[in-house]
């Protein structure tokens, strides 16, 4: 709606407007609809400066070979030049398509990256139907390949974290009242509830906090004064949560000691690194 208000507007003050485009040096003004189209290109250009920096990665000191091309496509008929500037338009996507992938090929490792002549060396091959596979089958391919690359970037560079993680689990398995379960999550009972257990479609009701294994907090619900509630049927918490919060009666405390293949596993959370083995007080309330 804008911008229609914006073109009645235009051609409302069309004979004004043509005197201050001329001033301007646009000469080839022939009528008012030739004022109204330079005064919507002026208008447009603004967030067009901006599109072409932050979205399209052109550098303003290339602004004359950017208009250049330009010019060529916003006249140009020829259905092979326009698939050739479309080709240029999509080889700069696969160039950032490249960075992506190395951000998540090589866990954010800057050092390292993708080639990009190899990644479009398969898209030419997937366009020409030249590939050995099909795109489904490629991609199955993809999957299987980047998990354990991704495991072996992530172990050297959190390696010591993982190595950590298991060095007190071995040690908190051994002390008093810690029991573990065949998943290796270890729990230590402090208060012995007395009310019913969940069921898988339960809604349990629980304060807790959360550590890592050198006492930083990075969650908690006493701090917030507000009870965090887990639906059993439809679980949006970490594996280690869902199988404690199934052997906790009603007014159970207990300390869950939770590795990290039961909590967030190889992912970075912020606080929470690759490979952390996570403590949580967690209490039961109804």
């Amino acid at each position: 709606m804008k911008k229609i208000l914006f073109l009645a507007a235009t051609v409302a003050t069309a004979a004004i407007t043509m005197v201050s485009c001329n001033s301007a040096g646009s000469s080839n003004l022939k009528d008012s609809v030739d004022s109204l189209a330079y005064d919507y290109g002026v208008a447009q250009s603004q967030g067009l400066k901006q599109y072409m920096a932050m979205q399209l990665g052109v550098d303003t000191i290339y602004m004359e070979e950017f208009i250049k091309g330009m010019k060529e496509g916003a006249v140009n008929e020829d259905p092979k030049k326009d698939a050739y500037m479309n080709g240029r338009k999509i080889g700069q996507q696969i160039q950032q398509m490249a960075k992506g992938l190395s951000n998540e090929v090589f866990s954010g490792d800057s050092t390292q990256s993708i080639n990009v002549k190899t990644l479009l060396a398969g898209v030419i091959d997937g366009l020409k139907e030249k590939a050995n596979m099909t795109p489904e089958e490629a991609f199955a391919d993809f999957q299987a390949k980047i998990e354990p690359i991704q495991q072996a970037n992530l172990e050297k560079k959190y390696g010591d974290n993982k190595k950590a993680g298991e060095k007190y689990l071995a040690a908190n398995k051994n002390k008093e009242g810690v029991k573990v379960t065949e998943s290796g999550l270890q729990y230590k009972v402090l208060v012995e509830g007395d009310g019913e257990l969940p069921t898988d479609t339960s809604t349990v009701q629980v304060n807790y906090e959360g550590r890592l294994i050198d006492g930083t907090v990075f969650d908690s619900s006493y701090e917030r004064n507000q009870p965090f509630s887990v639906n059993m049927q439809y679980p949006s918490v970490i594996a280690g949560w869902i199988e404690a919060l199934k052997l906790m009666p009603a007014g159970s405390k207990w300390e869950i000691t939770i590795p990290y293949d039961l909590a967030y596993g190889t992912r970075d959370m912020g606080q929470i690194k690759p490979f952390s083995t996570l403590i949580f007080t967690v209490e039961v309330l109804k």
